[in-house]
């Protein structure tokens, strides 16, 4: 859009330039260069220097005797034609012509005026941003799409099997409506798709766009609300007589919460114009006069805040959930995106799969770009399994900070911080298995120790939340064990913000506190109104308030101590891990796992780095070890 502006102004320019020397009239120079004054004519004629002449009305033009031409204009002289004869001049006369203006000289006269004009038109289409101009502000700003621009199927979509086979239904019932109908069965007015960001509900959309082979209209949330009340259930209206002209169709609203949101939400009431458009979607889903043969299909990852008229039975008929696909899905979800990529033999997408969890189709969709970008940098024909892991701990971790300078007491010291996470992990039988034990500083951490889940977790057990949090303290029980209790650093502030979050929730929301018993107890909420911060009293006295503080402390000196404990008694193995760290910097599940329970050391070469003076930069002289090949 700058650089329409840009060349529309360099238009505007360029034809001013040129409008200013068209008006400059070349015959009228010349002819105040060439003119003559009337008396120094009448001398020029006495001299006998004048040839011939030309008289056409008062207008008198004429050639002397050197050649030269010359104009004047003559006032009412009679003698002047007798001079001329007496002098010999030759004499040509002819009548003042009353010519008509011509079409250019129209069209000139007129530019400027027409040039403001459409300068004007633009600026105001371009203030408007509406289809239509003026006239058409209160126009629906939903798209047509056409089938053959980037059509995509249910074969592009994958992960989503449950939620296909709902939407499925809709398409079957557009390509042959007889079927449901026999029954006396109708299909949904509305298919709401809902989900976290990234699960693909509107590639889920396009899908069915693709499939149905009828119109499809696609249309923003945002795109109904304008500063002026009434504009967006005038565009609602619009959109809905354009669906009626093209039925049956499919009119998708993506992000449909910027309009669907409950009215008379909050203390301060809502907003008119946002409040008319809903009223005036829900009227034309189904009011009094229904719109049979168009199907709304409509996305959002915050159905809580939508209102309660809009999800009930004859408007949003259908809910269909896109949640994160488990690991069939993240499987069937790489093989859709590994189709655009060059792969080698050794990638294994179940591998991939299965390390994970949690992941979106469209963290799934950046990890394969990532690895691809990663390959393409290293200058490689294909993409391996080793730039997929790469890209992995990118995208999981962060990009690593090779250049962030680290002293040898900081080395030491993040090595031993998680060493500690990694014994604890790997002595609690119900903590996640160790996936990678790093100490190169990536995204905020100075260091990292990464666990995956075997399978996907449903739900999480109390053994499991008190493995976690007895991981989450181990590096700092290490810290104080190793360097004492003075020396003992912030590196810990993520982990002791994790652990009292969840003990919280495990007394407050999950029920498992024997001294507060199986109820939610919510917290004090505050809400700003007029600029004032008002306090919401949830069911929770001072007392109970007490209660849930000190069972808090409870479950997390329970993991620091177990936590303590596991160090403690696993002291020489903790020191085994930080020396590993400290030569190798990264170490994977199972080298950590060979390395403590079957004493099997690490095979990888070790290449020390000089600085400068040739010296070692390694690591390792704060331990007064030697780097070599293998601990």
């Amino acid at each position: 859009m700058n650089v329409k502006n840009l060349v529309m102004w360099i238009i505007i320019v360029l034809l001013s330039v040129g409008l200013f020397n068209m008006f400059q009239d070349p015959s009228k120079m010349n002819s105040e260069k060439n003119s003559l004054a009337f008396s120094n004519f009448l001398n020029e004629v006495e001299a006998g220097r004048v040839v011939e002449v030309q008289i056409q009305g008062n207008n008198i033009s004429g050639v002397l005797a050197d050649g030269k031409t010359f104009k004047t204009f003559s006032p009412n002289y009679p003698e002047l034609v007798d001079k001329l004869s007496s002098k010999g001049v030759s004499i040509i006369a002819s009548p003042q012509e009353d010519k008509m203006p011509s079409l250019l000289g129209i069209l000139l006269s007129w530019f400027p005026m027409l040039l403001l004009i459409g300068v004007w038109i633009f600026f105001m289409r371009q203030m408007q941003g509406g289809k239509g101009g003026a006239m058409g502000f209160g126009r629906s700003k939903a798209k047509l799409l056409n089938q053959a621009q980037g059509k995509v199927t249910f074969n592009d979509v994958a992960g989503v099997e449950e939620a296909k086979e709902e939407v499925e239904e809709i398409v079957e019932f557009l390509k042959d409506p007889k079927k449901f109908s026999r029954l006396g069965g109708k299909i949904p007015k509305g298919a709401l798709l809902i989900g976290p960001p990234g699960t693909g509900k509107t590639l889920l959309a396009k899908a069915i766009a693709g499939e149905a082979n009828v119109p499809f209209f696609s249309i923003s949330g945002s795109d109904f609300v304008e500063m002026f009340v009434g504009v967006g259930a005038s565009r609602v209206r619009d959109m809905f007589e354009q669906g009626k002209k093209h039925s049956p169709c499919i009119i998708f609203i993506d992000e449909i919460d910027a309009v669907g949101r409950s009215r008379g939400a909050g203390l301060g009431g809502g907003n008119d114009e946002r409040e008319q458009t809903l009223n005036q979607l829900l009227v034309e889903m189904d009011g009094f006069d229904t719109n049979e043969g168009i199907i709304l299909i409509a996305a959002t990852n915050r159905p809580d805040v939508l209102d309660p008229a809009l999800l009930r039975p004859g408007r949003f008929d259908r809910q269909v959930v896109v949640g994160n696909p488990d690991i069939i899905g993240r499987e069937a979800i790489l093989k859709v995106h590994v189709k655009k990529i060059n792969t080698g033999p050794d990638v294994k997408l179940r591998t991939i799969a299965r390390g994970t969890p949690g992941f979106s189709g469209a963290d799934l969709a950046n990890l394969i770009n990532e690895s691809a970008l990663l390959a393409a940098r290293k200058n490689k024909r294909v993409v391996t399994m080793s730039d997929i892991e790469e890209a992995k701990d990118k995208v999981m971790m962060g990009a690593e900070r090779r250049s962030m300078v680290m002293s040898e007491d900081e080395k030491k010291l993040t090595a031993y911080h998680e060493g500690g996470h990694a014994i604890v992990a790997l002595n609690e039988s119900a903590s996640d298995p160790i996936h990678k034990a790093t100490i190169i500083p990536r995204g905020r951490a100075l260091g990292m120790v990464m666990r995956l889940p075997e399978r996907d977790q449903l739900s999480v057990t109390r053994e499991k939340m008190h493995a976690d949090i007895a991981v989450a303290m181990g590096g700092r029980i290490a810290e104080e064990i190793i360097f004492g209790h003075d020396k003992v650093t912030s590196g810990a502030s993520s982990d002791i913000d994790m652990v009292t979050k969840m003990a919280k929730n495990m007394v407050t929301k999950y029920g498992m506190s024997t001294e507060l018993g199986t109820i939610a107890y919510g917290e004090n909420e505050e809400e700003v109104f007029l600029g004032r911060s008002v306090t919401k009293q949830q069911n929770m006295s001072e007392d109970t308030a007490k209660k849930i503080d000190i069972e808090v402390k409870k479950i997390v000196d329970k993991g620091y101590e177990r936590a303590r404990k596991i160090l403690t008694d696993k002291i020489d193995d903790l020191h085994k891990i930080a020396k590993a760290l400290l030569i190798y910097e990264t170490l994977s599940g199972d080298e950590i796992r060979d390395l403590i329970l079957k004493n099997i050391k690490p095979t990888r070469s070790f290449k020390e780095e000089e600085n400068d003076n040739g010296k070692s930069s390694s690591a390792l002289g704060s331990l007064g070890l030697k780097p070599k090949p293998a601990i």
